[in-house]
């Protein structure tokens, strides 16, 4: 069986990693050759014309794709699920721009990308993420409840952020992480604390955050390795950390940490944690 753990990087987050600025070729030339088995790209940092242009880049480097729309309708969402396809993306992480107020209001916008993505036969994750419909963790574990075939693609940084928490977390926050994960088919990899959304990995002082997210991604590779035991499908990690205003610098626009360094600390933590969640889970009867 080949392995069920496919680790990715962000092409957004090679972003800013020198000066010059390397082209786009040269970046999937350096994430093949770091081991990482795909590239995703975003319709966030990306226009469509341009991240059509990568679409050579997928069958030239052999890495598997990854793609994030940002729809502001229903229909706005087909042309990504569409360009999916020709970087044969397992699925499409949805950052959806249409947010009502209302959970009874987000409800029908939800199934209509869901009724897209089925008429384009392109399965679509929903990522835990702030300034779209699932911006809120409270509101989304409402959404969950509503819909069962909701699945999500889960960066909890947004929620630490979003929900200000403490490390650790209280019982009743983390229950609502587990749920989320419970639903959660990919995983994000980026650190955050309660003030930030991306915190350097290596600070003694954010020790803790690194703790507690790893633990998170122990869980989330646990809760998908049960649902998926008698199946030969694959997870996503995604490296996504992200360039300036994501990373912090100094006062003279340095980044405080070494990006690419990070992302391939957090691809063999990755590996790492799936591996030992497997281990456990063929244990358990």
């Amino acid at each position: 069986m080949p392995s069920r753990l496919l680790v990715y990087q962000a092409l957004w987050g090679m972003e800013r990693l020198g000066v010059p600025e390397t082209s786009i070729a040269q970046k999937f030339d350096r994430v093949r050759e770091a081991g990482f088995q795909g590239m995703a790209i975003d319709l966030g940092a990306l226009t469509m014309e341009q991240a059509q242009a990568t679409v050579p880049h997928f069958a030239r480097t052999g890495l598997a794709g990854g793609l994030t729309a940002f729809p502001t309708s229903i229909e706005a969402l087909r042309p990504a699920l569409r360009l999916a396809h020709r970087i044969a993306a397992p699925f499409v992480v949805v950052i959806g721009q249409e947010m009502p107020v209302r959970v009874a209001d987000m409800v029908p916008v939800i199934e209509g990308w869901l009724r897209v993505a089925e008429q384009e036969r392109m399965p679509i994750q929903f990522e835990t993420h702030r300034n779209c419909i699932t911006n809120d963790l409270f509101t989304t574990v409402q959404l969950l409840d509503a819909l069962p075939e909701m699945r999500l693609a889960a960066d909890l940084s947004h929620y630490v952020v979003d929900r200000e928490m403490p490390c650790p977390p209280p019982p009743q926050l983390q229950r609502l992480i587990a749920k989320v994960l419970d639903r959660s088919d990919s995983l994000q990899g980026r650190v955050a604390a309660r003030g930030q959304i991306q915190i350097a990995l290596g600070f003694p002082q954010n020790a803790k955050w690194v703790a507690l997210f790893r633990d998170w991604w122990r869980q989330g590779f646990s809760a998908w390795l049960a649902r998926h035991r008698d199946d030969d499908s694959s997870m996503v990690f995604l490296c996504e950390l992200g360039p300036p205003d994501y990373a912090l610098t100094d006062a003279a626009g340095r980044e405080l940490s070494d990006r690419w360094s990070e992302a391939l600390l957090l691809a063999q933590w990755a590996r790492d944690l799936f591996s030992s969640a497997a281990v456990a889970g063929a244990t358990r009867p």
